[in-house]
């Protein structure tokens, strides 16, 4: 279900409700847009639509976070009650988290395991940059290969992957450091100049080509968790641009 906001005859696309109940609210988010409010518009938050969406005086918690150019699941609690106990749940790692990603280039494994500790990467110009350290925290990420194949734009592949821990940006960085880079990462995908150029409005059209995408090809696709004395799971579909580029070297739905 598409939610949206009209207001003087403009219509403002809010989000996509994947479950909603008295204590739950299931997004499915739009990548670009940030979780927590950067600036005064109420619609330019995922937590400001939400507050459009149920009330100003709502109490919803967001449970997790997605990182502004990742789509996909958020889940948001509506009392303070369900959101102790959500919070609890991903603190524990009780919660199975998988990701869809298109990353350049194909593996040399159909599976595999990826164990890097990650920490501040003090050589980049990027103040939010981390990378992988010996000194890190542990970090721990498992893929396997959905797709892959060759389009024009060059070798792509489809992986599924489950996060193990939850660090900083950890999918983008392990991805990236067994050498298939998320396709339109424009801070991990090697080139940070593109980052810094995006931060300021700048970038050029061969930036813009560089990256193939307009936001970073990765999607939370599925949470799965006890709650009410019962197995939830919840699914989003990526969005039109992701499956589009997909279909340009495979024949698979997302």
């Amino acid at each position: 279900m598409s939610i949206s906001l009209t207001s003087l005859a403009v219509t403002v696309p809010l989000f996509n409700i994947i479950y909603e109940d008295a204590e739950l609210l299931v997004i499915n988010k739009a990548a670009g847009l940030v979780c927590h409010p950067t600036k005064g518009d109420d619609t330019s938050s995922l937590v400001g639509q939400i507050r459009l969406y149920l009330g100003a005086h709502s109490k919803a918690h967001l449970i997790n976070r997605l990182d502004r150019e990742t789509s996909g699941i958020v889940v948001a609690a509506k009392t303070s009650s369900a959101a102790s106990i959500l919070g609890r749940l991903w603190q524990e790692h009780k919660v199975e988290k998988e990701y869809l990603a298109v990353v350049k280039g194909i593996p040399d494994r159909e599976d595999g395991i990826i164990e890097a500790p990650l920490g501040r990467d003090f050589s980049s110009a990027v103040a939010i940059k981390d990378c992988v350290r010996s000194d890190g925290a542990l970090a721990r990420t498992e893929y396997r290969l959905i797709h892959s194949g060759d389009c024009n734009q060059g070798r792509f592949s489809l992986l599924e992957v489950r996060p193990r821990t939850g660090r900083k940006h950890q999918i983008r960085i392990h991805l990236a450091h067994i050498g298939h880079p998320i396709i339109g990462d424009k801070l991990y995908g090697g080139n940070e100049q593109i980052y810094l150029s995006f931060v300021k409005g700048c970038l050029t059209p061969t930036d813009r080509a560089d990256l193939l995408l307009p936001y970073q090809a990765l999607h939370a696709k599925r949470l799965q968790f006890q709650w009410d004395e019962r197995e939830v799971i919840y699914d989003a579909v990526p969005e039109l641009w992701f499956q589009e580029f997909v279909a340009r070297f495979s024949d698979l739905a997302c």
